[in-house]
């Protein structure tokens, strides 16, 4: 077992297992700064209208969480791959979703959080790999929306919500298995930390983002000389969140981030059209990233191989 995850780790190029270090870095640096965010919940009383301000803040600071995802390069990968990290991914959520589970410890909660964001990227930025144009975006907008709609309607989310509901107001005992896809920011409530949105919300705003990444659009919301990032997926979650908390509503989130996205990334693409900025046409395929970066990271490779 472990000489196959050395396989799969030394098979990752060395630009790109420099970038996962920093992914992994930034993930774990949230989870504490989670921690911090939701033990001071616990201890400080903070009014009503706080908790608008404090889920916009800590959108904006996981998005800072993604400009390693999208520096990374294709690379040839088999099935086997995806399918041995993904059960290797997975596995450990569940192990660390048990320990959450009989301990009910506060830093096992944040880093839990921090793991979901982290594995969401993941999947999201491999999905992005195979949209080779950006009008791709419209089915998969459509057919994510429409999924998520039917869920919450008269799906598996409709029967979740009132559990999870009934748990976060009055917390007893531990948490309900479906407690292992949610994401959670710290929040005025009893635990400190409050279920937001679901892993697949998250997957699918990375891989919004790495979409219009990859076929050129400029999608930062924030000035280009402020080191800061909020694409407009986040953007659109924010909004999705912020309609869920103004109504008092579980409101599927996922079709008003497709519906944001769509608009907003096509209007970028006529918009930067217009200027003569690098922008894939939508109905051309997009030419893919090199396989394995630079021509140093190629040599560094085969010195790590041999």
């Amino acid at each position: 077992m472990t000489t196959m995850i050395r396989h799969f780790v030394t098979s990752i190029s060395p630009h790109n297992r420099q970038l996962l270090r920093q992914l992994v870095f930034r993930h774990t640096l949230w989870s504490f700064i989670l921690f911090l965010l939701a033990s001071g919940c616990r201890l400080i009383p903070l009014p009503a209208w706080s908790g608008h301000l404090a889920v916009a803040l800590q959108l904006v600071a996981i998005a800072q969480l993604l400009p390693p995802l999208l520096q990374l390069m294709d690379e040839p990968r088999r099935r086997s791959f995806y399918l041995a990290w993904g059960v290797l991914l997975l596995t450990g959520l569940y192990l660390l979703f048990q320990l959450v589970r009989t301990s009910a410890l506060l830093p096992l909660m944040a880093l839990q959080s921090g793991a979901l964001l982290f594995c969401g990227a993941l999947v999201g930025a491999t999905l992005a790999r195979y949209t080779r144009r950006l009008r791709d975006l419209v089915p998969v907008a459509a057919v994510i929306a429409a999924t998520d709609l039917l869920s919450w309607l008269a799906g598996p989310t409709a029967g979740m919500i009132p559990i999870i509901d009934s748990y976060y107001r009055a917390p007893s005992g531990p948490p309900p298995l479906i407690d292992l896809l949610l994401v959670k920011f710290a929040l005025p409530s009893p635990l400190g930390l409050a279920p937001l949105f679901g892993i697949s919300d998250w997957i699918m705003v990375v891989f919004f983002a790495v979409v219009a990444k990859r076929h050129g659009l400029d999608d930062n919301l924030f000035p280009r000389r402020t080191p800061l990032y909020l694409p407009l997926p986040v953007f659109a979650l924010t909004a999705a969140l912020f309609a869920a908390q103004t109504s008092g509503l579980f409101l599927p989130a996922l079709p008003i981030v497709a519906l944001i996205v769509l608009v907003g990334d096509f209007t970028l693409w006529w918009w930067q059209k217009g200027r003569n900025k690098s922008a894939d046409d939508p109905f051309s395929p997009s030419q893919p990233p090199p396989a394995h970066g630079s021509q140093r990271d190629q040599q560094s490779e085969r010195s790590d191989n041999v």
